[in-house]
């Protein structure tokens, strides 16, 4: 089976809290992290123990040199192309959860939730073909992003994702600048 890409680490790590431990479902893992030789490919192995003792290991096939523009956002998922590893629907998911849990008493952890609320909305969109208004349905490969998508197929219109990024990208912003002390 074919290597599955992880663009950047953060994408790697979203990946693994999103696939807990079969035996427990925890997802409180102490990560190592390597270089290896996986079907004759450098990829990175993230490997470690549960805390109920099962072994755990994901290996991601690594992004061509130059393939990912570095970035100053407080997290980043990838270049221009669509992410390997979720799939849109889990994409918004992962934007909902954290715009809805945006803590008011932590600034930091604030502006960390609408960072990844916006890097995550960013990913959505990618999965639009040019010259499309929507995200296609092959863009939905896990039972979380199709769920997601058959709740409200109208959420993945160019439009409306946009719009929604955009809100929580001024929100993002207010919090950056001191706008907002809720």
């Amino acid at each position: 089976m074919a290597l599955r890409l992880a663009r950047t680490r953060d994408e790697a790590h979203l990946y693994m809290d999103l696939h807990p431990c079969q035996r427990c479902g925890s997802v409180e893992v102490e990560w190592k992290s390597a270089l290896v030789d996986a079907e004759g490919e450098l990829a990175r192995s993230y490997s470690g123990s549960c805390e109920c003792g099962a072994l755990r290991e994901f290996v991601f096939r690594l992004p061509a040199p130059g393939s990912v523009p570095a970035s100053g956002d407080r997290y980043h998922f990838g270049g221009d192309q669509p992410s390997e590893l979720l799939d849109a629907g889990e994409w918004l998911w992962v934007a909902d959860m954290t715009a809805s849990d945006v803590p008011t008493d932590d600034p930091t952890a604030g502006l960390n939730a609408l960072s990844i609320a916006v890097a995550a909305m960013n990913e959505v969109v990618k999965f639009i073909p040019a010259g499309a208004e929507a995200v296609p349905d092959e863009a939905f490969w896990s039972e979380r992003g199709r769920r997601v998508r058959d709740q409200e197929p109208g959420r993945f219109d160019r439009e409306r994702l946009l719009v929604v990024r955009d809100s929580y990208w001024s929100s993002l912003a207010e919090r950056q600048s001191g706008g907002d002390r809720s």
